[in-house]
C-alpha cells in the first residue's frame, strides 16, 4: 500500500516517483518507481518460417543488439494498435494475423512497463518508416539460428528471448 508518493522527474517518456509504501508483510520502505506507458514486441514470421530480427543500435548499452520489432504504447492506444504500427514502421511489414502471445514485465522491481507480445503471420512487406534517431537494420533469420543465438548469448534482449520462448509454446 502506498502512503505517500512524490514525483521526482517527468520526462518525454518516463516519470520517476519516490514512494513510501507498506508491503504485505508489514515492512515499511521507500521505493523509487519508473513509470512507463508500456510497449509491445512482435514475433513476425514470414512464409518461409523466418523470424524478423532487427539489428538495433542502443546507446544506453553502447552496442548493437538483436531484437524483435517493438515499441512504446503512444497516447494510451490499445497494445494491438501499437503492434500494427511498430511492425510497419520498424520491420516494414503488415500482418493479416496478429495473435497475442502474452505479456512480460521488463523489470518489476523498478519499472511499471508491461510489454505485450504478439505473433505476426501472413505478412506483406511494405516500406519501413524508421525515425531519424533510430539506427535499425531489418533481417529475416531462420528460427533455429535465432534459438542458437539466444543459447550462445548473441541475443540478450529480454523481450526477444521471452517472445521466442512463447512462440515455441504455440507450436
Amino acid at each position: 500500500m502506498t502512503q505517500v508518493s512524490k514525483e521526482i522527474f517527468q520526462g518525454r517518456i518516463i516519470r520517476l516517483t519516490q514512494e513510501q509504501v507498506t508491503l504485505p508483510n508489514g515492512q515499511a520502505m521507500t521505493l523509487e518507481t519508473v513509470h512507463h506507458p508500456g510497449g509491445v514486441g512482435i514475433i513476425a514470421v514470414d512464409a518461409e518460417q523466418k523470424l524478423c530480427l532487427l539489428r538495433h543500435y542502443r546507446h544506453v548499452v553502447g552496442q548493437w543488439l538483436w531484437e524483435i520489432p517493438a515499441g512504446k504504447i503512444d497516447n494510451f492506444e490499445p497494445p494491438l494498435d501499437t503492434a500494427r504500427r511498430e511492425l510497419r514502421e520498424e520491420a516494414g511489414a503488415v500482418a493479416q494475423r496478429l495473435i497475442p502471445l502474452g505479456r512480460t514485465l521488463s523489470s518489476p522491481g523498478v519499472f511499471t512497463e508491461v510489454v505485450y507480445l504478439y505473433l505476426a503471420q501472413e505478412l506483406q512487406i511494405v516500406p519501413t518508416a524508421h525515425e531519424p534517431e533510430e539506427c535499425i537494420e531489418v533481417h529475416w533469420i531462420e528460427l533455429a539460428t535465432v534459438r542458437d543465438w539466444i543459447r550462445s548469448g548473441e541475443i540478450v534482449d529480454a523481450k526477444t528471448i521471452v517472445g521466442v520462448m512463447l512462440l515455441g509454446l504455440q507450436r
